[in-house]
């Protein structure tokens, strides 16, 4: 199998803060990035004008887990103006990258149909305007004596009207397939990362679950175990549970009707999987278990708007009041505005913010 290596063209984009043509731990140490690595910081004057889940933040825009590595890349979002922020998912023990590269261009004209990411997408070394991206980390995390401490400094960095979310997702031997140690084990994370002093948690259900090739979010019971287990450890803490798109409108039902009154935020969406596949129709991303990998960028956009669409009327029915955080396909702030009028509480964008680091400071301009 040859390895599609990323070049890196640009055509219509930026630097991006994480470089594809580095291996996440050379981006881990020396990054990030681009402009945000020039220290110039953007100061926002004033009281902050929103509030989410209690908080008060200058705006209700920033990124979702995932590009934020560590500290230096979630202060460098900070200090870019991003208010909210989302320090990338770590584990109760670490865990390797998959093998390098990990971020492609995809060939996509449009939208990115459920049938087309069934069939196969071409990977592509060009980055270009509108942004379509694949990403394959298998989420990575170094040992909780590092991103510990890390992470607390970075919570004490952030600025009066900014929020920092400590995302977090647990770990089991699945050859073991003990469900009680695996539900403990989100738990006693979800705790370690609230000793971290951050004031909101985000537990990451949008990936597959452990010793199963099924997301952990289409799990209703697995679900519920876990968020029960995990609000039972953290008290009053704001939880946002993040979620992948539902194609069966019945289970979404189902997932709201088992957590909807228990979880304080939903995140969605996080990225369409899809098959991704090289010029000659072989598998793009080297190594076992990677034929399939997520796609972000604008040609998820219809996904994360419909599941924001999806999550207010559910929340409206059922007389709910969990926060609904929008992702996906955020490249503009046009993008912005129809999350905001889909019914979204907060925005929050990855891919676009890792290719236009002023991203935040374009959408504030149109909120004045």
């Amino acid at each position: 199998m040859k390895t599609i290596s990323p070049v890196c063209q640009q055509k219509g984009v930026g630097v991006p803060f994480f470089d594809p043509l580095k291996s996440y731990e050379a981006n881990f140490k020396e990054g990030p990035f681009g402009a945000f690595a020039d220290g110039q910081k953007v100061e926002s004057l004033g009281k902050p004008k929103y509030k989410i889940f209690g908080i008060p933040v200058h705006s209700t825009f920033g990124i979702p887990a995932g590009p934020l590595l560590n500290g230096k890349y979630t202060k460098a979002a900070l200090d870019k103006g991003f208010d909210i922020v989302t320090y990338k998912t770590v584990r109760s023990r670490e865990y390797p990258c998959s093998q390098w590269p990990n971020v492609l261009g995809v060939k996509l004209d449009g939208d990115l149909t459920l049938d087309l990411a069934q069939k196969g997408i071409v990977a592509t070394t060009t980055y270009g305007n509108p942004l379509s991206v694949t990403n394959s980390f298998g989420v990575p995390s170094f040992a909780p004596n590092f991103w510990q401490e890390d992470l607390a400094e970075t919570v004490k960095y952030a600025k009066n009207g900014q929020l920092v979310i400590g995302s977090f997702q647990g770990t089991t031997n699945p050859e073991h397939n003990d469900v009680d140690a695996y539900v403990r084990d989100f738990a006693d994370l979800a705790q370690m990362v609230k000793d971290t002093g951050v004031k909101v948690l985000e537990v990451n259900l949008s990936c597959p679950n452990e010793g199963s090739a099924h997301l952990l979010c289409f799990d209703i019971e697995r679900t519920k175990m876990i968020v029960e287990a995990i609000k039972n450890k953290i008290g009053d803490t704001p939880l946002i549970i993040k979620i992948a798109y539902f194609t069966d409108q019945n289970e979404l039902v189902k997932l709201v009707d088992a957590i909807g009154s228990k979880v304080d935020g939903i995140a969605a969406i996080n990225t369409i999987p899809a098959k991704i596949i090289d010029e000659q129709g072989g598998q793009a991303l080297p190594g076992q278990g990677r034929a399939i990998a997520g796609v972000c960028g604008s040609p998820i956009k219809w996904a994360g708007l419909e599941m924001v669409k999806r999550l207010k009327d559910l929340r409206d029915q059922k007389s709910l009041s969990f926060t609904i955080l929008g992702v996906g396909g955020v490249t503009k702030p046009e993008d912005y505005q129809a999350y905001k009028q889909a019914g979204a509480d907060a925005v929050m964008s990855a891919s676009g913010s890792m290719w236009n680091p002023y991203l935040a400071q374009e959408i504030k301009k149109t909120l004045k």
